[in-house]
């Protein structure tokens, strides 16, 4: 039963990928009366509070935790919240420590997102059941989806078009090498790439490389 409140609460979205954003921010089309999106953009005046600070883990360091670190310090953020496909143990354990209020998974729809995000913003510790890696929710938007490219193999892509070995994108994705192999081999094929030379033209050409520095924005740089 969703929390009463004389107003919406108001939830800055954290990635670095527009597309990832607006895809996101769109999920909050219908519930408007219960959640603002206050920060899609960087420009943002920086002494703006928000309630809730969603931290999109697309193609994100997730595993480096300093930059949730430096989203929980921040003071412009009442309540952090992770928005993760990544649910190992040691993951969460490692955000609570960093002081996060949530850790939610991107298989929630959209009403189970805003529900959770009215509960970390009432004071509650909000931590996603850990299921089985499933399809994104519907209304998610990532680089190359309407070409057929899935949620994983697109953020893989784009970790590959930052310039990440493959030992590195399993270290962040917490994927086996092989894993990560495979994916890479399905994205060569849908992409028409033979090289992973000609895989990050095609990254940099189609939106896999970052758009903006929104987190370096939430964590004090420009």
């Amino acid at each position: 039963m969703p929390i009463e409140r004389s107003t919406p609460i108001t939830v800055a979205l954290v990635d670095d990928y527009d597309v990832v954003l607006r895809g996101l921010a769109h999920m909050f089309d219908e519930h408007r009366d219960r959640v603002v999106v206050a920060e899609i953009n960087a420009n943002t005046p920086r002494e703006q509070v928000v309630d809730v600070v969603l931290y999109d883990s697309f193609a994100q360091p997730e595993s480096d935790h300093r930059e949730i670190a430096a989203l929980v310090e921040n003071p412009r953020a009442r309540h952090v919240v992770v928005y993760t496909w990544n649910f190992q143990p040691e993951l969460i354990e490692a955000a609570r420590r960093l002081g996060v209020h949530g850790y939610l998974s991107k298989t929630l729809t959209a009403a189970e997102l805003v529900a959770a995000i009215e509960a970390v913003s009432a004071g509650e510790i909000v931590i996603s059941d850990q299921r089985p890696r499933a399809p994104s929710a519907p209304g998610l938007d990532w680089p190359g989806r309407l070409q057929g490219i899935t949620d994983r193999e697109s953020e893989i892509l784009a970790l590959i078009t930052q310039g990440k070995s493959n030992a590195e994108v399993a270290r962040l994705t917490y994927l086996s090498p092989n894993t990560v192999k495979s994916y890479i081999r399905s994205v060569y094929g849908k992409i028409g790439a033979s090289s992973r030379t000609q895989a990050v033209l095609y990254g940099v050409r189609h939106g896999f490389a970052p758009d903006v520095h929104r987190i370096d924005h939430w964590m004090g740089g420009p």
